[in-house]
């Protein structure tokens, strides 16, 4: 489970051989954790209020091309 940057408040993961659709992990610094869709950045699963992901948001925001690129390399 790659490491895809650390934020003041969580830490964003992607995990190799996933389902779909393409997401990302965050994983706060208490343990909680959301999935979040790549193209939409909707989350799917989690129950981390969205004000709480919005730096983890951003962040995939600005990096949406590294995001997708990455998804396709560890899930061929």
């Amino acid at each position: 489970m790659p490491t895809l940057t650390v934020l003041a408040t969580c830490t964003v993961h992607m995990y190799a051989g996933d389902h779909l659709p393409p997401h990302f992990h965050v994983r706060m610094g208490d343990g909680r954790e959301a999935l979040v869709e790549i193209s939409t950045l909707d989350v799917l699963r989690g129950s981390v209020p969205r004000r709480e992901l919005r730096p983890a948001l951003e962040w995939a925001d600005a990096n949406r091309a590294a995001l997708s690129a990455k998804w396709k390399e560890l899930n061929p």
